[in-house]
């Protein structure tokens, strides 16, 4: 039964490690802040790629994984040398699993300030679609930086 509870905590610990870089997605701490807004625009947009992480989570499911497996197979000693080279294995393929689980597709936003400064961001693509020539706002809070498009301006009273 303990080998169960060690599965699930693993899984739980692997499902935790997930992040993104989504503009659209605040975290929890960042809410109800003071952020830095500043004004800028677009003057390029590629995609890349964010590499995934490698928190230790994945390998530890693995291990555990191909541990119990492993330990299933032949008899006594045949199980604990086959538990340990399953251990091996799982947790190399659960390292792999976690690093292309958490590899997400995003967007490097070249953008002058309007002090004439360049600026580079990298972030998730978003739900809205953002273009060279844009107008947006830079929002920094807590040493992260997002691209969002600038509102449009109130109309005159």
């Amino acid at each position: 039964m303990p080998i169960k509870k060690l599965i699930v905590a693993a899984t739980v610990a692997a499902l935790a490690a997930c992040s993104t870089t989504s503009p659209d997605v605040v975290q929890r701490g960042d809410a109800q802040r003071m952020s830095q807004v500043q004004d800028a625009t677009i003057l390029s947009i590629r995609p890349v790629t964010v590499d995934g992480s490698q928190s230790g989570a994945g390998a530890v499911t693995g291990g555990v994984i191909g541990a119990v497996a492993g330990s299933s197979v032949g008899g006594r000693r045949e199980g604990q040398i086959v538990g340990v080279l399953g251990a091996v294995a799982g947790a190399v393929i659960g390292n792999a699993v976690e690093r292309n689980a958490t590899r997400e597709e995003a967007v490097e936003i070249l953008l002058q300030l309007r002090n004439g400064e360049r600026r580079s961001v990298v972030q998730a693509k978003a739900g809205e679609t953002l273009l060279p020539g844009d107008a947006v706002v830079l929002v920094t809070t807590g040493g992260k930086t997002r691209v969002t498009r600038a509102p449009a301006p109130a109309p005159a009273r």
